[in-house]
């Protein structure tokens, strides 16, 4: 229950104070926008002054682009300097509109959102990598606006611009296909088990294109990644594997590092499980999943098997692993990355889209280097799923029931 009624302006108050409180530290934090680049921004600037001297990038300059990921938030970074010619501060300042625009959709207070909106950007502020990298040039602020586009839009029916929106997300980071394909998998479940079940109480049975929109565009998106691999020639630009500080895992488009499965849950356990469970009155809730000891004892068993055959790395970058090397005994952060990874598979235990994102993020995290920061798009997914109380109408029954609830909002 909020503390606040959700027409109550001291709602609002409190929204604009905790965000006027995050514009203000971020500010200052970072030397107002101008100081000098740090960390990868020192590259990201670099490539991002490829596509300044013109609007619709040339070849030549695809040639010359050696990062890992996706071009699309470079070119926008290019076309910034293109036309203000303000350095890093226009990146940069982007960067914080955008950090302000996702805190406004997931926690402006509505009614639709029945007083969870706070509590939502709280859980999302939760996720470190929200705070940390907004006001910087990097590319998640883009690339998470694009995924929340994308699942904004779907929830309210808008197939069309879900998919180009999630089009544009893939066209930031080749892992954002993980948000297209676990909604197209769910409606194509919904299409062919449930041809006319509506998508909601109140709507007309759905047929036709009407129906098959909801799965053929999201896949469609989806597909976009494989045109992105023929026109890299692999995952990423030749340039960029053929430097010798690339992790092996990413060099070639078969390798993989199984362990980066449990650092990809473990994630989602440490930054989304736990604040939810912190945040909102779900050990009741939590307890009703429990029930069924012998499942879950199944995946107690079935995960801690794969993770003495594929344990993590710990050499990678943030705060859970820097948490487990200062652990006194290697042990016990395997024991801490076991139980954070249980707990995601506990409470995405029952078949649903966000299962379904859980479940497609963790395969993807096998091609990645371990880094917490890779948990925020999917965190941003899940806090406006849960900011409108939809995460649970996804819930999908493999059998003759209604398969998948989904509510529009409008």
């Amino acid at each position: 229950m909020s503390p606040f009624p959700a027409r109550s302006s001291r709602q609002k108050i409190l929204w604009l104070s905790v965000v006027t409180l995050l514009y203000i530290v971020s500010i200052i934090r970072f030397d107002f926008l101008q100081g000098p680049p740090m960390w990868d921004e020192i590259h990201f600037w670099e490539t991002s002054l490829l596509f300044s001297d013109r609007l619709i990038p040339s070849a030549a300059d695809f040639e010359q682009y050696h990062e890992l990921s996706t071009p699309l938030p470079f070119m926008i970074f290019g076309a910034l300097e293109y036309f203000f010619h303000q350095g890093l501060f226009a990146g940069r300042l982007l960067s914080l509109t955008l950090f302000m625009a996702i805190a406004f959709i997931i926690g402006w207070p509505t009614e639709e959102k029945k007083g969870r909106s706070i509590r939502c950007l709280i859980g999302l502020c939760l996720c470190t990598s929200y705070l940390s990298l907004n006001g910087r040039l990097y590319t998640e602020m883009i690339t998470c606006t694009f995924v929340l586009l994308g699942v904004a839009s779907y929830i309210k029916n808008r197939h069309l611009l879900s998919a180009i929106a999630f089009i544009a997300a893939i066209a930031c980071r080749q892992y954002m296909v993980v948000f297209p394909a676990a909604i197209a998998l769910c409606e194509f479940i919904t299409a062919f088990q449930s041809p006319t079940q509506p998508p909601n109480s109140s709507s007309q049975p759905l047929s036709g294109w009407n129906l098959h929109q909801r799965w053929i565009l999201p896949a469609i998106a989806t597909a976009t990644l494989f045109g992105w691999i023929i026109f890299f020639g692999g995952l990423a630009p030749a340039a960029a594997l053929s430097d010798k500080s690339i992790p092996v895992v990413q060099q070639a488009l078969w390798q993989i590092q199984p362990g980066g499965a449990i650092h990809g849950l473990a994630s989602v356990g440490g930054y989304i499980v736990i604040p939810e469970l912190l945040l909102f009155s779900l050990l009741v809730s939590f307890k009703k999943l429990l029930i069924p000891r012998r499942k879950i004892a199944i995946i107690a068993a079935i995960l801690l098997a794969y993770m003495i055959a594929f344990p993590p790395a710990f050499n990678g970058l943030g705060r859970l692993i820097a948490i487990t090397l200062k652990l006194p005994h290697p042990l016990l952060g395997l024991a801490l990355f076991y139980a954070l990874a249980l707990l995601a598979c506990i409470r995405f235990s029952q078949p649903s889209l966000m299962a379904f994102v859980v479940l497609f993020n963790t395969i993807i995290m096998t091609k990645a280097y371990p880094w917490d920061k890779y948990v925020l798009p999917v965190a941003v997914f899940f806090w406006y799923l849960r900011a409108y109380g939809l995460e649970d109408r996804f819930t999908i029954s493999f059998n003759k029931q209604p398969i998948a609830k989904i509510r529009s909002v409008e």
